[in-house]
């Protein structure tokens, strides 16, 4: 019954998201409007979809797992995220309108050189690529076992129908109508938590004045980390490490910017991340305590959770949600993952054309962006089939650590380039882009077998400054400054 009922929304929400793919993109189906929208989105509305975008299915079920382990200390990492938007505001986004990117690439071949431009995108390409296909591995798991096995489906056929359906809304305008979509299905992720944590209110007998009481008085509900400096968790690596992560991850992302690069002009783009910003804490907020009122359930009932942090969510959705909560949680992971997932494929189908094969935004060659854009989703069900193969978590967690790695050349090279007037070896970029992460991992292994200790995401500050220090010294040598 369940799995029918799931089913039967599933249609109706891709149907739901094809109506609003045509009627957004039924009169503009060339590469300007695939690649940039014509620069006609409204600000709010590309606030609003971001959210959607950057909360995948895999932070649907992960963020709330987290309060048994770190309680509410992800936070400060989100405050951090707060103050890194900021300054893609007033740093990143007045050189991109400046410099009318379609691709943020383009600006490392105008300031460095081809094989900067290359080493850019490729880089990107990479990880986004590996990133993006790990997440919807992840959710297509989670509905695979909730609702396809029952129904004799085999996963090839539910990971290849998902990204057929997300092909099919997405192939036409590309970002003009991913900007509408990823804006409803924001609002459907958060209606499907409000809906969670009402119903997490009830089981717990708690209204929300008692809630805030028990909240504040809670051990688990722990935001700062100032007494060790050892801990992950400590209030300055949390923070900085949240600039950082949202400077790489949004500011050098194609995939974010070019929601950005839609807005009107740079103004509007402005506020849009503003408010992008402001809005990510209250919603983080809502999933630490949904989390919390997860495990608090847990303490006076006896019930006996998953030891994976990621697996609380969906137990208590398949046993204690009930039928309809049950059905908003699986529509609010369908929205996640659609969301998530439409936003890189259209990112990755804009960063090949433009920056790999050179297509520019007023060459009518629909054809081939719609065939690059079908090559990609299919490398997406190849990934995802390999992962679920392999069926191990650890893999997951590999790509996860591969892409964090690949986004610290990124941050060097445009640190270097907004920060420095020197000019580089072009030559040497590649080579530099793949020693940087090398000789960070090394580190990092040493650091452990040593002294014990891991770094978290301070290493992609340091995986940053050993990019830029790399680039600096081929600077001292065959070419001068420009």
């Amino acid at each position: 019954m369940h799995s029918t009922l799931i089913l039967l929304i599933l249609v109706a929400y891709f149907t739901m998201l094809m109506v609003v793919s045509y009627v957004t993109g039924r009169k503009s189906t060339d590469n300007e409007s695939f690649f940039t929208a014509r620069h006609s989105s409204p600000w709010w509305v590309v606030a609003i979809g971001m959210i959607g975008a950057s909360i995948s299915g895999v932070s649907f079920v992960s963020v709330p797992g987290m309060v048994g382990t770190i309680s509410f200390t992800y936070l400060q990492t989100v405050f951090g995220f707060f103050f890194g938007y900021l300054i893609i505001a007033q740093v990143l986004l007045p050189l991109y309108y400046r410099l009318q990117l379609t691709s943020i690439y383009t600006y490392l071949g105008q300031r460095f050189g081809s094989r900067s431009y290359t080493t850019g995108a490729s880089f990107f390409l990479l990880s986004k690529t590996l990133g993006a296909a790990a997440r919807l591995y992840v959710v297509a798991f989670i509905l695979q076992n909730m609702v396809f096995e029952a129904l004799g489906i085999p996963f090839w056929l539910t990971i290849t129908g998902i990204l057929l359906m997300i092909w099919l809304y997405t192939f036409r305008s590309g970002i003009k109508s991913i900007v509408w979509t990823d804006t409803l299905q924001t609002l459907v992720m958060l209606a499907a938590m409000i809906t969670m944590l009402v119903k997490l209110l009830d089981m717990n007998d708690l209204t929300i004045g008692s809630f805030v009481n028990e909240l504040y008085v809670s051990s688990k509900s722990r935001i700062f980390v100032f007494d060790d400096w050892i801990s992950k968790q400590h209030f300055v690596k949390q923070f900085f490490s949240g600039i950082f992560i949202a400077l790489v991850m949004t500011g050098l992302d194609q995939d974010m910017m070019q929601k950005n690069l839609t807005c009107r002009n740079l103004k509007d783009a402005q506020k849009n991340m503003y408010w992008y910003g402001i809005a990510f804490i209250p919603f983080n907020l809502l999933f630490l305590m949904i989390g919390w009122l997860m495990l608090t359930y847990a303490q006076s009932t006896g019930i006996i959770l998953p030891t994976a942090g990621d697996a609380l969510l969906p137990f208590y959705a398949q046993n204690y949600f009930g039928t309809a909560v049950m059905l908003m949680f699986v529509t609010g992971m369908i929205a996640a993952a659609f969301s998530s997932a439409d936003s890189a494929l259209t990112a990755l189908t804009t960063s090949f054309m433009v920056d790999i094969l050179k297509v520019k935004n007023t060459d009518d060659k629909k054809r081939l962006r719609i065939s690059v854009h079908a090559g990609i989703s299919l490398l997406f069900v190849i990934i995802v089939l390999i992962i679920s193969k392999v069926n191990d978590r650890s893999i997951i967690d590999t790509i996860y650590v591969l892409v964090s790695y690949t986004y610290g050349p990124l941050l060097g090279m445009f640190a270097f380039g907004l920060f420095t007037r020197r000019k580089p070896n072009d030559y040497w970029m590649p080579y530099m882009a793949v020693a940087s992460p090398v000789i960070c991992f090394l580190i990092n292994e040493l650091s452990f077998n040593y002294f014990g200790y891991t770094f978290g995401y301070e290493l992609l500050l340091m995986n940053g400054l050993l990019m830029f220090a790399g680039i600096y010294l081929s600077s001292l040598y065959g070419n001068k400054k420009s």
